[in-house]
């Protein structure tokens, strides 16, 4: 896998290429978007970026519009903002995760999977062990047998699965799965587990809780 490193800070730029060397992945680096677009131009076969958003001669979200142009690559935008706004704006723009300085580069490491995985998976259909998700169909089965979820476990399963092995909090997930301008609470994310968690019977261990934090999925 190749890996396109876009900061203008040459100490994350160096933490994250040695970290992505050690999984096996190539590395190509960048101090800011014009020489990114132009390694992009070069080498056509990255697949995935790592961009930060504040950057001398052309921004993160100058540089995502132009990516977007140029190519169809998945984006991890990373940076020492927190506020919602730019969380929200980096996502409308169409990047895949958002990560903040400071960051665990294990944890970045598998996120860096994840979107990699997601972006090369079968669009049809997910399966482990006797559970089998048909995107096309928007429906679940166990042993061969539709287990008749609701459209929102649907989407959380789908969710948990597309991100397997990180730890998602509450406030998340509602993001992704009600919208920004949802003004629900931890316990309507907490309902709708317990009741997934109850559709999926003998794989219900699959969703775990993460004290503290939320919730994850594993295959065991």
């Amino acid at each position: 896998m190749k890996i396109l490193i876009v900061d203008d800070e040459l100490g994350i730029r160096d933490v994250i290429k040695e970290y992505s060397k050690s999984e096996g992945y190539d590395t190509f680096e960048a101090g800011n978007g014009i020489d990114a677009l132009s390694i992009l131009r070069k080498h056509g076969d990255i697949d995935v970026i790592i961009l930060d958003i504040m950057m001398p001669k052309m921004d993160g979200y100058t540089t995502l519009e132009k990516i977007k142009e140029l190519c169809d690559i998945p984006v991890i935008m990373l940076s020492a903002r927190t506020d919602e706004f730019d969380k929200l704006q980096s996502f409308n723009m169409g990047v895949d995760d958002y990560v903040t300085k400071p960051f665990s580069p294990k944890e970045l490491m598998a996120r860096i999977k994840v979107v990699a995985n997601r972006n090369k998976e079968s669009v049809d259909e997910y399966n482990y062990k006797t559970l089998k998700i048909d995107y096309l169909g928007h429906t679940v089965y166990i042993d061969g047998e539709d287990i008749k979820i609701n459209p929102k476990e649907y989407e959380l399963l789908v969710l948990f699965v597309q991100n397997k092995g990180i730890a998602m909090s509450r406030d998340t997930i509602l993001n992704k799965l009600w919208g920004y301008d949802f003004y629900g609470e931890d316990r309507t994310v907490d309902t709708h587990i317990k009741m997934l968690r109850n559709s999926l019977g003998e794989y219900r261990d699959l969703v775990t809780t993460v004290r503290g934090m939320g919730y994850k999925y594993e295959e065991k």
